[in-house]
């Protein structure tokens, strides 16, 4: 069995929160994958199910960002889940937005999530970090995370998230290296449909319009103008013979 935890806070005011990508990842886990129902457990939700023949624990503490370890540390304990079976999604500023990067232990980069869970079951558990860029200074990176994805990013957002759901069964599966070829793969293919029909409708248009310039006149313009010049010539035939007519009297 493998334990996935997504990072975040509990309540519907962080829900959107640039720091809550980790709770968005597991929420799209479980509704891709069709896991049961979320329900209170270890200090917070959890949901059950399997991605193939893997069995996999998802969960959300509801402990807030900083006491994560609490209840991280209690599932895995009672679990029993090795810690090279644990893996906690993240929100990760020192990656681009959408890029993802699966590491074992090494530094908590002043994650408060990740620190508080290393705290609690030691550091050698897996983390999926999820990239959701740097504000470029430091002084607004509490205001950065804290604050809900700009609608400008809902695109890629959903993207990636539909992406790493789709890959989830590698990472049960332990297969680390073909979930992250299996996520650029995806990500990039997904956000760049709307791109392809755009390219498309142009060219789709453009010969007809030349093909309307080069045809030559429609036959019913031809059928006018030959009566319009048949009438004429009937006409100056006719004043032609009423002079002639005016002349002899």
């Amino acid at each position: 069995m493998k334990l996935f935890v997504g990072l975040g806070n509990p309540g519907e005011k962080y829900r959107a929160n640039r720091h809550n990508i980790g709770f968005l990842a597991v929420d799209r886990i479980a509704e891709r994958n069709g896991f049961g129902p979320w329900r209170k457990k270890f200090q917070g939700l959890v949901s059950e199910g399997s991605i193939g023949n893997e069995r996999v624990t998802l969960l959300k503490p509801e402990t807030y960002m900083n006491e994560s370890g609490r209840s991280v540390g209690e599932a895995q304990r009672f679990l029993k889940i090795p810690l090279s079976d644990v893996y906690v999604f993240h929100d990760e500023l020192d990656l681009a937005p959408g890029k993802v990067k699966v590491k074992t232990g090494g530094g908590n980069a002043g994650h408060n999530g990740l620190r508080s869970i290393s705290a609690h079951i030691e550091n050698e558990y897996k983390r999926v970090r999820l990239g959701i860029g740097h504000p470029g200074s430091k002084d607004v990176v509490i205001h950065h995370v804290l604050n809900d994805f700009a609608k400008s990013d809902r695109e890629w957002v959903n993207a990636l998230l539909d992406a790493v759901a789709d890959a989830a069964g590698y990472l049960a599966k332990g297969d680390d290296a073909r979930f992250l070829s299996d996520v650029a793969r995806l990500f990039q293919d997904e956000p760049e449909k709307p791109a392809r029909k755009a390219e498309r409708a142009p060219a789709e248009e453009e010969p007809r319009a030349p093909k309307r310039q080069a045809s030559g006149p429609h036959p019913a313009g031809e059928r006018a103008s030959k009566r319009q010049s048949a009438l004429a010539e009937n006409l100056k035939k006719w004043l032609g013979a009423r002079k002639s007519g005016d002349g002899s009297s």
